[in-house]
């Protein structure tokens, strides 16, 4: 059974689930935990990543760049874009409104992540999508570069949803190599995946030369991934938990995370929010998480996890919730696509 780092007492603690759960370093910036990345000697990703994906793609983008200073103010330092979220831009605006304004005093301080859309997931064209995102973001290089899903699109622009018609086989060996590739040149520090399960991984690392230093997947107490986890764990890949607040009021997400009586009992007897039982409950599993809200009160709130803990029974009820997965996915199967069936998308693993 390994250990993990408690916040508030300064000691060492055993999970009920006996799972095993990576090494935990504190940052100096607002005291938030990072996971090292295990494939690379750059800095270490924040526990907690500001999410700027707002379905309709887009749809909060004139208001996006204050909403992101304020998260800069608040302590949030690890953001989460993507080139489908139309989101770029307007983090880039804000970085550098904030470099200016004395805000966050350098680039180094940020950790910043965006994400490879399936139209653009093809050999030739992941560079220069990449290009493209340094551009949106006004930066030299981004922290993260991940896959975002295992299919590709016929090339074209960046959209959701997509036509069905559209979905092709991804090559991932040559796909994996120009990620590879953007990594030796310096334009991501790492580079990772997105919603690939643990067959998708295996067949990934059968060939990369760099393996992913990340994979971000939904998760959260009513999707807990144990079984995913376990195999990232083994091959040092570090997990990160989207929607792990369920993601409500979204087209993929779902009220059964917010709206879970175990998790309003837990909440109330400790003072919290159910939210803030997630987001430790994701800390003491030994993940990441993005988590978005644009709410002020919220996004502070999002950041008080670190100085009380979730007690043995309390972990214990969490571990024995009835399991569902919020977005199965079903935009990405199709009778004529590369996936016929959900099993068959995520290999058995929902």
């Amino acid at each position: 059974m390994q250990l993990f780092v408690d916040m508030e007492a300064g000691t060492k603690m055993q999970s009920p689930e006996k799972e095993t759960r990576l090494e935990i370093s504190t940052m100096s910036v607002q005291s938030v935990p990072t996971f090292p990345l295990r494939s690379t000697d750059e800095k270490a990703i924040p526990f907690i990543g500001f999410g700027t994906a707002e379905y309709p793609f887009g749809a909060s983008r004139d208001t996006l760049k204050e909403t992101i200073i304020e998260a800069f103010k608040l302590g949030y330092r690890h953001f989460d874009t993507a080139a489908v979220y139309q989101s770029e831009q307007p983090l880039g605006e804000a970085i550098s409104d904030a470099l200016r304004l004395g805000i966050i005093k350098s680039r180094d301080e940020l950790f910043i992540t965006s994400k490879l859309w399936c139209s653009d997931a093809h050999h030739d064209l992941v560079l220069p999508a990449l290009h493209k995102t340094l551009k949106n973001l006004k930066l030299e290089y981004v922290d993260l570069y991940l896959i975002h899903w295992p299919l590709s699109l016929k090339p074209g622009k960046p959209e959701f949803p997509f036509k069905k018609e559209d979905m092709v086989p991804m090559d991932i060996k040559s796909v994996w190599e120009a990620m590879e590739e953007c990594n030796d040149i310096g334009l991501t520090k790492s580079i990772g995946v997105s919603n690939f399960s643990c067959k998708k991984l295996e067949n990934l690392l059968s060939s990369a030369r760099i393996p992913p230093a990340v994979n971000q997947v939904e998760m959260s107490p009513m999707w807990q991934q144990k079984k995913l986890r376990k195999f990232c764990e083994e091959k040092g890949i570090v997990v990160e938990a989207y929607s792990p607040l369920g993601a409500k009021g979204t087209a993929w997400g779902t009220n059964q995370v917010m709206e879970c009586d175990v998790l309003k009992e837990i909440a109330q007897a400790k003072g919290k929010s159910v939210a803030q039982v997630c987001l430790r409950w994701a800390y003491e599993q030994g993940v990441c998480v993005i988590v978005k809200s644009f709410n002020k009160e919220r996004m502070k709130q999002n950041l008080d996890i670190f100085d009380w803990r979730l007690s043995d029974d309390e972990l214990l009820k969490i571990s024995q919730l009835p399991q569902c997965k919020g977005y199965p996915a079903l935009d990405f199967v199709s009778d004529d696509g590369p996936f016929k069936s959900l099993q068959e998308f995520w290999d058995g693993e929902i």
